[in-house]
């Protein structure tokens, strides 16, 4: 009875932490008829999607519509004006009011379909009115769920759409009036109702709901037992079970913050009690768990975006993804492994872990959704059809043990948690879309794109960094997804422009709008991990960025070497390409962290550093040189291994 109160308690710490640390989590619970009216609600958004992947979706606009409907009802119901005004689990006035009011757009849009099909973009007053209401509500219900940064945003490109001929410079156009901009951003496919809400209204949401069945399996706490049973016992063992287990975890989670609450709940505590400092044990966590928005099958939300945009089938970004996703996490795990044994910290004891035959036993089974899904996905299955399969299969493959056999409340909770889950996205992308339209209207996605060329001077490294720095700032303020649209409208034609393949080019600023999860000063994840760890947030984020600093180079290896991301390359280019990045990582993170066979003094790091580059560089020179450094640099700390340097 105790062990269950104190897991009741823990897991209600976490979903505390989260709902601090991360906006989208922070949604309300409500108790008695609200409380089941709201997951009725959810119940039915899921089974809507669960039809429409059956059955086949709706006209374009008409599945959007109702997408948005039940996405932003949801919004304003979960997301209340003020939480002090929840009393007694009742919905306020206020926002219900809200909610009855957001309705009204997209449920007019799906009564008058035809007729607004036959005025084919004349807008009549009552039209336009509706269209600006519809995109009022959008704005507020993103600025509950994400935050304020992307309503900025949005209403930075609103204002450069309306004030074009006050511009200026090649900034300036024509304009567009509040009339124009309604009618394209509200009654088209080519604003709220774009590509991005359209992939959140088919793919996106059932992967989400997915997710959400493969934690009610108990996949994650599997995650955790055959990490500790494959590494615990190794220096450092905890930190490195703390990368292994949130590799895996990314595979069914898009969230970093997230990510870091759910597993770093368990071994955070367990890294500082092996010694690691608390702002290293956080860092560990949270550059491990960013990792799992690039890791495949299910990547972030903003990859189901990429095979949209690039017109890829989604397969095509799971197989480019590998090498990077790889190179990313031996990153990680070469940092932990170099901390741990420069502190001489050792793991836990073989005895005292769990044999992993024992562990497969028990929950080895949970493992079948998710190779699963991978086998559908690579034998031509739509991601539609995948994810769909995947969730009959994560239901039907726990029901095989007692011990993680699901209950019809838990197939339920599993329709209601999805839901929940996709409201961040949803909006998200529905605001995101808006942005979008103002540039498709105004062709300023060209015009920034020659911008940076031109800031560059046209050289390719100049405009890598130019490219990575607008990246990072805007994924300190705005989600992944929106980031991604933003970057990949803007930013990406300008790569793309200078001769950078099409795919290395999204697949360049998804990587850094990711990334800036543990860059300082906004660094959500390392926050996350500080906050469990007690140490500094700050600190905390330096740190999970010299882990995570295969996440800041690895971008530029695959737009100078396509290769690695499997682009017009054999399989033995993609193996020696690959095979000499991963030797360079070892170099890079052993110089970031100042040791190698042993302690390295400040001097050597720089040149081991150096060398790391040189091999991760895909020139056969480099290659060479880099190689001859490090081996170099080990033979000479094994020959003098009696003197100790200090760093």
């Amino acid at each position: 009875m105790d062990d269950r109160i104190n897991s009741h308690s823990t897991n209600k710490d976490i979903e505390e932490k989260i709902k601090k640390l991360d906006k989208e989590s922070a949604t309300v619970e409500y108790t008695g008829f609200w409380g089941k009216l709201i997951s009725c609600i959810c119940i039915c958004f899921s089974l809507f999607h669960i039809y429409t992947g059956f059955f086949g979706t709706f006209d374009a606009m008409i599945q959007r519509c109702i997408h948005l409907s039940f996405g932003i009802s949801l919004v304003f119901l979960l997301c209340p004006t003020k939480n002090s005004w929840i009393r007694e689990g009742k919905v306020h006035p206020v926002d219900l009011s809200l909610t009855i009011t957001s309705l009204i757009p997209p449920l007019y849009i799906l009564l008058n379909y035809q007729s607004l099909i036959l005025r084919a973009g004349t807008v009549t007053q009552v039209d336009f009115i509706i269209g600006l209401l519809g995109i009022l509500m959008v704005l507020e219900a993103a600025r509950r769920i994400v935050g304020w940064s992307i309503v900025g945003v949005v209403l930075l490109f609103l204002g450069y759409g309306y004030f074009g001929p006050y511009l200026p410079g090649p900034l300036a156009h024509r304009g567009l009036t509040l009339q124009q901009m309604v009618s394209h951003l509200f009654f088209t496919t080519e604003g709220v109702y774009g590509i991005p809400l359209g992939v959140s209204s088919t793919f996106i949401f059932l992967f989400i709901l997915f997710g959400a069945y493969l934690e009610k399996t108990g996949l994650g706490k599997f995650f955790i037992d055959i990490s500790n049973a494959i590494a615990g016992w190794a220096s450092g063992g905890p930190a490195k079970v703390s990368v292994i287990s949130s590799a895996l975890q990314g595979t069914i989670s898009g969230s970093s913050v997230a990510n870091v609450v759910g597993s770093g709940s368990f071994t955070i505590p367990m890294m500082k009690k092996l010694g690691y400092k608390k702002d290293f044990a956080g860092a560990v966590e949270a550059a491990a768990s960013t990792g799992g928005q690039i890791m495949p099958p299910i990547m972030g939300a903003a990859a189901f975006l990429m095979a949209e945009f690039i017109g890829v089938p989604y397969m095509s970004i799971v197989k480019a993804a590998i090498v990077p996703a790889m190179l990313y996490f031996i990153g990680v795990f070469l940092g932990v492994h170099f901390e741990a044994k420069k502190e001489c910290l050792e793991g836990t004891p073989r005895n005292k872990l769990p044999p992993i035959k024992d562990i497969m036993k028990e929950e080895g089974h949970l493992a079948i959704p998710l190779i699963s899904i991978i086998g559908l996905l690579a034998s031509g299955y739509t991601p539609m059809k995948a994810a769909l399969a995947g969730i009959v299969i994560s239901i039907f493959t726990a029901m095989l043990r007692e011990t993680t056999r699901m209950t019809f409340n838990d197939i339920v909770s599993g329709l209601i948690k999805g839901a929940r889950g996709a409201l961040g996205v949803l909006i998200a992308c529905a605001a995101a879309g808006m942005i979008i339209g103002v540039v498709t209207k105004t062709g300023v996605g060209l015009k920034l794109a020659s911008f940076l060329v031109g800031l560059s001077g046209g050289h390719m490294i100049l405009l890598l960094f130019c490219t990575m720095i607008t990246s990072l700032i805007l994924g300190m303020g705005v989600p992944t997804t929106a980031n991604y649209v933003i970057t990949s409208t803007i930013a990406a034609p300008a790569l793309i422009g200078v001769g950078v393949p099409l795919l290395a080019a999204h697949m360049f600023v998804f990587y850094f709008g990711i990334i800036a999860d543990i860059t300082p000063p906004v660094a959500l994840a390392a926050f996350a991990g500080s906050a469990i760890s007690g140490g500094n947030p700050l600190k905390t984020a330096v740190n999970a960025s010299k882990l995570g600093i295969a996440a800041f180079i690895v971008p530029y290896v695959f737009v100078l070497s396509p290769a690695i991301l499997g682009i017009n390359a054999t399989a033995l280019q993609m193996g020696f390409t690959t095979i000499t990045a991963l030797i360079g990582m070892i170099g890079v993170s052993a110089a970031m962290i100042g040791y190698f066979y042993r302690r390295v003094p400040l001097v050597l790091r720089i040149v081991l550093f150096g060398a790391g580059l040189c091999l991760i560089d895909p020139t056969p020179m480099t290659d060479l040189i880099g190689a001859g450094i490090m081996l170099s640099i080990l033979v000479y700390q094994y020959m003098t291994k009696t003197r100790e340097y200090k760093v």
